[in-house]
């Protein structure tokens, strides 16, 4: 399949024309219109939790791109490409640009189990083939409140949906799993350290408690507050027994870690 179909860095204009003209496949149709409906619909009268979300998919400001596979060295250096020309072109938009990463269903991913360890795995996949040395200032201890995922330099805050919830239906895919790639960038201003910040949380959770009708998950906390920890919230727990006691990823500084073949080279590498 080519790059007129999945693979690309779309905007929401050229993702609605691709899909208009017949150019994905359905499962990535399917992805797509779940999310969209997700959204911007609502649930028992509820809205979804996330009014950034909403409004970002609202005004048409997210990026988005399909990923064939969670597993196959082709298609996560793929993502990997989307994700430079991503972290590349976000800055320059006036509101703030998610990159929504659909990934396409697998049928031998059936438990929560295997959501997380494909999750990871992209993660993994990632770091070990990051064009750029882990951020300074980030710890790379996943123990410590002030890490997070970095990627080419840039801190960010990969949130997940995915089928195996059956309570929390923010979190919720009927597809297969969903990455939501946001940059720290894309909080400046709405920090919990800030009264902005923390009136959004207050309307999140309330919100969370009534789409949801369940209490908000115990692991959601924010970034440097003492105790709160970013990777269990990347892709929240349904069955503790089946997801990671511990972070998956081991983080080093040292680059490069490992080869990108030629064909999968971007400029800087």
């Amino acid at each position: 399949m080519n790059e007129a179909e999945t693979g690309a860095l779309l905007d929401q204009e050229t993702l609605h024309d691709r899909q208009t003209a017949g150019y994905l496949p359905d499962w990535a149709v399917e992805h797509y219109d779940s999310f969209r409906e997700g959204m911007l619909g609502e649930r028992d009268g509820e809205p979804f939790p996330c009014y950034f979300g909403v409004e970002s998919e609202r005004a048409g400001d997210n990026f988005y791109t399909f990923v064939e596979s969670t597993t196959h060295p082709d298609a996560l250096f793929t993502l990997r490409r989307t994700l430079l020309e991503y972290l590349d072109r976000f800055p320059k938009r006036d509101a703030p640009s998610p990159l929504v990463a659909f990934f396409r269903p697998d049928p031998e991913v059936t438990t929560e189990a295997d959501y997380h360890e494909r999750l990871w795995n992209v993660l993994e996949f990632l770091h070990v083939h990051d064009p750029e040395p882990w951020p300074a200032d980030i710890p790379t201890d996943p123990d410590d409140s002030r890490w997070e995922f970095c990627f080419a330099g840039t801190p960010m805050f990969p949130t997940c949906r995915a089928p195996f919830y059956d309570a929390r239906m923010s979190r919720y895919c009927p597809v297969g799993l969903e990455i939501t790639f946001q940059p720290r960038a894309l909080f400046d201003g709405i920090t919990a350290d800030t009264e902005a910040g923390q009136h959004a949380r207050e309307v999140i959770q309330s919100r969370i408690e009534a789409y949801d009708a369940v209490c908000p998950h115990a692991d959601i906390g924010d970034w440097g507050v003492d105790g709160d920890r970013e990777w269990p919230q990347y892709l929240l727990s349904g069955d503790p027994d089946q997801a990671p006691d511990e972070c998956p990823l081991r983080v080093t500084r040292q680059h490069p870690k490992a080869t990108v073949p030629e064909q999968w080279a971007v400029l800087g590498d």
